[in-house]
């Protein structure tokens, strides 16, 4: 798929293919449309436009709840999908708004709000064709300023507990033999890792979804890589993340 433009905007990556193994790896990070890698944390557009694809087709509704910088939705309104954004960070709000300011060739309703992943009132029971998310990993990255709620100032067991919560929504709003792709990685502390994505796994499965598939996505670019690369440790650096794929 080569690069499309619109005025000065390219619309698309440059030869894109679907992955085709359980192995991803994106040294560029991907710099179409408005993507832009200055939101930590946030995830390369090459994972949620490989999920968006291979899981939903034209005009379904796809959902991010932890929309951050509005990457999933991007690329959902590049790829004429419908789509809710919701993050508990106004923050987030302005900016994926912000990113969603350029025109594409198909006619998606785009819809951005705040609120609580855990609460996803506003949505009704099986309304949502696929779900594409990546939440933060517990407090390793703090994004609002501490607003009530949000999940990276938890520590990992309150964190679990609250993504049994974000799980147990995902699967009412999710229509039934639609999938789920949630994106995880671990920690460590102290020396010895904590496997938050296998206790995030877990959650999922736990509330009545099915394991697809699990993808093992190679990280690159981590701020702190730089740091632990100058100390005398006797571990190694976390270079990996796991892409979550479930059906309901």
């Amino acid at each position: 798929m080569k690069k499309i433009r619109r005025g000065n905007m390219v619309l698309q990556p440059n030869n894109f293919e679907l992955e085709k193994t359980t192995v991803w790896s994106f040294p560029d990070r991907g710099d179409w449309a408005t993507h832009v890698g200055d939101y930590r944390g946030n995830w390369t557009p090459y994972v949620p436009r490989n999920l968006i694809m291979r899981y939903s087709k034209e005009g379904d509704w796809v959902l991010d709840q932890f929309v951050g910088s509005g990457t999933t939705l991007v690329e959902a309104k590049i790829l004429n999908r419908n789509a809710i954004g919701v993050d508990i960070n106004p923050e987030a709000i302005k900016l994926t708004n912000e990113r969603l300011e350029f025109n594409s060739r198909g006619s998606s309703r785009i819809v951005v709000r705040e609120g609580n992943a855990e609460h996803l009132n506003f949505l009704k029971n099986e309304g949502i064709d696929f779900i594409c998310t990546h939440p933060p990993y517990a407090n390793i990255i703090k994004y609002s300023g501490g607003i009530e709620g949000d999940v990276s100032y938890l520590e990992v067991d309150d964190f679990i507990e609250s993504m049994k919560l974000v799980a147990k929504e995902s699967y009412r709003v999710l229509k039934p033999r639609k999938i789920c792709a949630v994106m995880m990685g671990d920690m460590r502390k102290h020396g010895k890792v904590i496997p938050l994505g296998f206790k995030v796994m877990e959650t999922f499965l736990s509330v009545g979804f099915k394991s697809k598939e699990i993808i093992i996505k190679e990280q690159f670019n981590c701020r702190s890589s730089k740091y632990w690369t100058t100390k005398n440790n006797n571990f190694l650096l976390l270079a990996h993340e796991y892409i979550f794929v479930f059906e309901k």
